[in-house]
């Protein structure tokens, strides 16, 4: 039963400030008795998805209340989220306010494992570019991606930077997984991830901030998203 409120929650069915159905009504429909529906409900109140207002029911929480890192909800937001435009953008919104910091920071520290790692992902991506109608083929196109700016993250050597990737590996999927199919210049797309790399590899963090800006300014054209309002270095001077 939660897997079905989740879905419907992620998807946008139901928006912020919506009430899902009553306790009665799930008990009905899923042939569960009351307290099997308010154990699964629970699962949604603790990860801060809804709350539950006495004599009301139980309504969807603000975005901003969602506990985003906790696991259950990356799951959600993984499988479910793909047709939420707003979900979308606050996962890009994120991304865009610190991975260009973190490329920065990784051009500055990367050691010549790290340039391997990288190299590696990105090689991953040229090799399964052009055989991206195959399903098999473009999950291991968007996994190869992934996988490159987990690098990139680990190439900080900022244990924090590291272990976030990690926990946001399934939310930075599902935009990489959408922006890779509905992408119209995969090769534009694959040359921006290569200059990013190049400029980590040669240790220039100013241009890796700004190619890491440009990769990220081609992920939201893909997927139709206005990209520019939520950078935080969109008004930097950068410094040498």
């Amino acid at each position: 039963m939660s897997e079905y409120l989740a879905e419907a929650i992620f998807s946008g069915a139901y928006q912020p400030g919506d009430f899902v159905p009553r306790e009665l009504d799930l008990c009905e429909r899923f042939k569960l008795n009351r307290s099997a529906v308010r154990s699964d409900l629970r699962q949604l109140v603790d990860t801060g998805i809804i709350e539950r207002i006495s004599g009301h029911g139980s309504k969807v929480r603000e975005y901003a209340d969602w506990q985003i890192l906790d696991p259950a909800v990356t799951e959600w937001m993984t499988r479910y989220a793909a047709p939420n435009p707003m979900i979308q953008r606050e996962i890009l919104s994120f991304r865009l306010d610190v991975e260009p910091y973190v490329a920065m920071t990784a051009a500055r520290r990367a050691t010549a494992h790290d340039l391997v790692a990288i190299e590696d992902a990105f090689e991953g991506m040229r090799r399964t570019l052009h055989h991206v109608d195959d399903p098999e083929i473009r999950q291991r196109h968007s996994d190869n991606d992934v996988a490159f700016h987990a690098a990139i993250f680990k190439a900080t050597h900022n244990i924090v930077w590291a272990q976030l990737s990690h926990i946001l590996r399934p939310s930075i999927y599902l935009l990489i997984s959408m922006s890779n199919v509905q992408t119209s210049e995969p090769e534009e797309s694959l040359e921006r991830h290569r200059l990013l790399m190049e400029h980590i590899r040669g240790r220039r963090p100013n241009e890796a901030f700004l190619a890491a800006q440009a990769v990220l300014a081609g992920t939201a054209s893909a997927l139709g998203i206005e990209a520019g309002a939520s950078t935080l270095g969109q008004h930097l001077t950068l410094q040498g």
